[in-house]
């Protein structure tokens, strides 16, 4: 095996590790915000208000990852992406670590939910510096023209559904132990995990394009206000892109935990190993479709992927309407798939629309801005429709609407799925 092949390999393995932690610890605040936070952390009379606060610490992770972006975006366009996303890393995992020790609303009252809150600011602030960094990881040690890149850069995306199961499973096995330790156990071991991925990622080297960058003193010396100048328009596409992969996502992976057990009546183990069975499906679609882009295009699979999700918006519900376990177990698994057909190649869509001296900046710009305007308010969003309209039918129309919106955004960003990776673009297109 040669070097290269060597090092794409262990870039890889960092990239899939690294998210999966990352992910890991930004998912299972999510679950517990959605059972658990709003009792210890935001007691109400109206069980609605609790948990709208709760979700509320959770959006401000969200709200968060832009700037992460930012600034790990500047520094990965600087001084490389190993060294960026070693401190990405680090944050994550001290900071998931410390949720598990903040006291409850009893012992010291509204701090309690004061500190989850700056721990989760910390916390999206991670990730959003993590996904560029992983990303162009994976898809920079790659060939730099055609190839395998889609199907490399779903690597990354394949770290959520491990990070999903992972933190669904500790809080499974942990919670019941006590009611006031068991749900802290799975959020104290994130320093573990988070100690074996800086021990993987220390051991590769930078990319070759970035690598290439320096060698030809073609580092910007800001970045981020350079990327925001000549690509805004990608930047803003690559944000409306996602609307209609995560917005639906993040109701199928949170807001179901309270649709299914408050108003559908199951038992949250039931809709705990319904979610499980579909991030495990999901292992295996979302590299399914990376590939699968590398065959036919990005930008294609893409507009299939969100008019597939557009449809499913109008069956997901009724199926799990029906109260019929079978059914609902359907509705909860099927999705994931469809769903994938936009996440598997989306990574390295959004990562090809910007040159490689500003990639880690616009990619994370764009991929994370959507977490403010998509994936942050959704959960917020479906729990206001059905408390307003009193029917799923509403959240269906909303998902519906973010499809379109991605439709849109997919068609007017360019296919560079045969460009050359590794040359700047504007030299490219100006010979």
């Amino acid at each position: 095996m040669e070097p290269d092949r060597r090092q794409l390999v262990r870039a890889v393995v960092a990239s899939a590790v690294g998210t999966s932690i990352e992910w890991y610890d930004f998912f299972l605040y999510g679950f517990a915000a959605s059972t658990i936070f709003a009792e210890l952390y935001f007691p109400s009379e109206e069980p609605t208000t609790g948990l709208l606060l709760a979700l509320a610490t959770y959006f401000g992770g969200f709200a968060a990852r832009p700037i992460g972006a930012a600034i790990f975006g500047h520094y990965g366009d600087r001084i490389g992406r190993k060294a960026t996303l070693i401190v990405t890393l680090l944050t994550m995992g001290l900071s998931t670590t410390l949720v598990g020790l903040v006291p409850t609303y009893e012992q010291i009252g509204i701090w309690g939910g004061i500190l989850l809150t700056v721990l989760r600011l910390l916390q999206g602030i991670s990730v959003g510096g993590e996904w560029g960094g992983s990303v162009l990881l994976a898809t920079e040690w790659g060939r730099s023209q055609g190839g395998r890149r889609g199907f490399l850069g779903a690597w990354p995306q394949f770290g959520v559904p491990v990070g999903l199961v992972l933190g669904y499973l500790a809080l499974r096995v942990f919670e019941p132990i006590d009611p006031y330790w068991g749900w802290r156990i799975p959020f104290l071991l994130s320093i573990v995990m988070a100690a074996i991925g800086l021990y993987i990622r220390l051991g590769i080297l930078e990319t070759p394009v970035f690598a290439r960058v320096v060698e030809r003193n073609l580092v910007e010396r800001v970045p981020v206000r350079e990327v925001i100048v000549r690509n805004w328009r990608e930047i803003i596409w690559s944000a409306l892109l996602r609307t209609g992969q995560q917005a639906p996502f993040y109701i199928f992976t949170v807001f179901i935990l309270t649709y299914a057990t408050r108003t559908l009546g199951f038992s949250s183990d039931q809709v705990y190993t319904y979610v499980i069975v579909a991030a495990i499906v999901s292992l295996f679609t979302v590299l399914l479709w990376g590939w699968v882009s590398d065959i036919v295009g990005r930008r294609r699979l893409y507009v299939i992927g969100a008019a597939a999700m557009l449809v499913w918006s109008f069956v997901y519900w009724p199926l799990l309407d029906t109260r019929v376990p079978a059914l609902v177990f359907l509705a909860i698994v099927l999705a994931w798939p469809i769903h994938d057909i936009q996440y598997g190649p989306q990574a390295t869509f959004i990562a090809e629309s910007f040159t490689g001296r500003l990639r880690y900046s616009g990619a994370s710009l764009g991929y994370q801005l959507a977490s403010v305007t998509a994936g942050g308010p959704a959960p917020l969003i479906a729990v206001w429709l059905l408390d307003t309209f009193k029917s799923s039918w509403a959240i269906a129309v909303y998902m519906a609407i973010c499809s379109l919106i991605s439709i849109v955004a997919a068609l007017m960003l360019k296919d560079r799925s045969q460009q050359d990776y590794a040359k700047e673009y504007d030299e490219a297109e100006t010979r």
